[in-house]
């Protein structure tokens, strides 16, 4: 009988599917309120602009939107993306320093491609986003992790793993880190802290990976940060996304980076897809031009800062007791912990049959910590539903806890 399996290459072995995906598809069509997912909530798409837009983009580009085009992507788009950053406070990009990709995870596998052989140190956060981790395990990476705390990523304890690392004739390669409304704590890292990370990057010749999705979303309005591809350009390579920010159907990442980096990330992305869709690059550009992208911004973060009062507040009257949350300043998540002798990826049967999903927070764990731990998103569900999801998942925690407890 013909073996399949034996003709799929070992490196499989080392990828993993995503589990927010798959519990995505466990409650699709389902009666279940999810709190699984990081999507943005549809009704605040800007869909006729969009289609007006689209419109507009087929009678003036013509064939040209239609066409193959550059790797690097679109000029006009990338002329944007350069005034956007600018906007946003990350002066003096250059369009030859930005690469478009089809998302911000395959800006991800594509950095985790061109920069880590088998074995290289990726220092990580803990916890922190999942698909960075299963992409940079793909490719065969080693991980160190660094707690985090209120302040965001705990760099005291950064540098004493690296002078560790010296000692032991060690070097990392990257720092990967969500700085700004991390994924999945909504933490963000201090200004002072940022600084000090810069400094290390320094002293000890490694790369940062600034992963930037949900920095657009900062609720506290006296919180002011400054992102560290704006303080360095050499060592910071940046990532973001319009999937938050406009739409994720249009599947449009980008990564500003030293022109070395950029050039390895162009020769990576023509074996991985040519390029990104031309077309979507000329709608998003005219959304960027035609000021779409800077007046949905703050329409959706006051949508979102709701949600998430909505959640804390539910979290307060349900859970008070039996589990801690972060109090998250930006983003699309909160980040909950239980009891240590709990398991939420045991759990996790129990609240789909009772009409709630989330993701458990192992997933986020480098070394399969933090199982007591889960992520819950704001930005989907309605208030009422958040509202709803919590009183259930407090049942579920309660019933759980009794389980456990004999």
């Amino acid at each position: 009988m013909l073996d399949i399996k034996s003709f799929i290459a070992e490196r499989v072995n080392l990828m993993e599917s995503s589990e927010i995906r798959e519990i995505l598809e466990l409650t699709e069509g389902k009666n279940v309120i999810s709190l699984a997912g990081g999507l943005p909530d549809p009704k605040y798409f800007p869909v006729e602009e969009l289609a007006q837009i689209s419109s507009d983009v087929i009678r003036e580009y013509g064939w040209k939107a239609l066409q193959y085009s550059v790797t690097r992507g679109v000029r006009e788009f990338r002329n944007e993306l350069v005034r956007f950053m600018e906007r946003a406070g990350i002066p003096g990009e250059r369009p030859y320093n930005i690469i478009v990709t089809s998302g911000s995870q395959q800006a991800l596998s594509l950095l985790s491609q061109i920069l880590i052989n088998p074995n290289d140190i990726v220092i990580v956060e803990k916890p922190t986003y999942l698909a960075a981790i299963n992409v940079f395990k793909s490719v065969g990476a080693k991980f160190e992790g660094v707690g985090i705390d209120e302040h965001g990523m705990k760099i005291e304890e950064l540098e004493e793993k690296l002078k560790e690392f010296r000692r032991e004739g060690k070097k990392p390669k990257v720092v990967y880190t969500i700085p700004t409304a991390q994924n999945p704590s909504g933490v963000s890292m201090s200004n002072e802290r940022r600084e000090w990370l810069l400094e290390l990057a320094e002293e000890y010749d490694f790369l940062i990976i600034e992963d930037d999705p949900y920095s657009h979303f900062m609720f506290e309005d006296h919180i002011r940060f400054e992102r560290l591809r704006a303080k360095d350009k050499y060592r910071v390579i940046y990532t973001s996304t319009m999937s938050k920010i406009l739409a994720p159907g249009l599947r449009l990442g980008w990564v500003a980076a030293h022109p070395d980096i950029i050039d390895a990330l162009e020769t990576a992305k023509q074996n991985a897809d040519l390029h990104t869709s031309t077309f979507n690059q000329l709608i998003a550009a005219e959304a960027l031009k035609r000021g779409v992208v800077d007046s949905h911004i703050p329409k959706v973060k006051e949508a979102y800062r709701a949600k998430r009062d909505a959640m804390l507040e539910s979290l307060e009257e349900y859970m008070d007791g039996v589990a801690k949350w972060t109090k998250p300043v930006g983003g699309l998540f909160v980040f909950v912990y239980l009891d240590e002798n709990l398991d939420t990826k045991e759990m996790l049967p129990m609240a789909l049959s009772e009409g709630v999903a989330y993701v458990p927070g192992s997933a986020f764990y480098i070394d399969g910590s933090g199982r007591n731990t889960m992520r819950l998103n704001f930005s989907y569900p309605s208030i009422e539903e958040i509202r709803e999801a919590i009183k259930r998942l407090s049942k579920v925690v309660r019933e759980y806890t009794a389980k456990v407890s004999g």
